[in-house]
């Protein structure tokens, strides 16, 4: 089974540019999640190419220019089917160390 957590980069609501992706990743992980650029670009650009993400160039509020990231119907669909094996895994691991606890 792929559990590839690509899409999670990809999955924020709306348009995102890098930084803010990777505070979102840190903040919705309670800090456990430390990405750095290195990490985060190479995966939006492997989406990208791969049709799961859709970027554009675009002045930001300060006018400075950005590209921007969004998740595509076909990555939607992809995260969704990814997101099915995680609660699958996940159940399975849970089912797993209960019975072990009641050992």
């Amino acid at each position: 089974m792929d559990l590839s957590k690509d899409l999670v980069a990809a999955s924020a609501e709306g348009d995102s540019y890098g930084y803010a992706i990777i505070k979102r990743v840190a903040e919705l992980s309670g800090g456990h999640l430390q990405w750095t650029d290195g990490m985060l670009y190479p995966v939006l650009h492997r989406l990208e190419r791969q049709g799961h993400v859709a970027a554009k160039w675009s002045e930001s509020e300060n006018g400075r220019r950005r590209k921007y990231y969004r998740i595509t119907k076909e990555g939607r669909a992809l995260l969704a089917a990814q997101r099915q094996q995680w609660k699958a895994v996940d159940g399975t691991l849970r089912g797993i160390w209960m019975q072990a606890c009641t050992v």
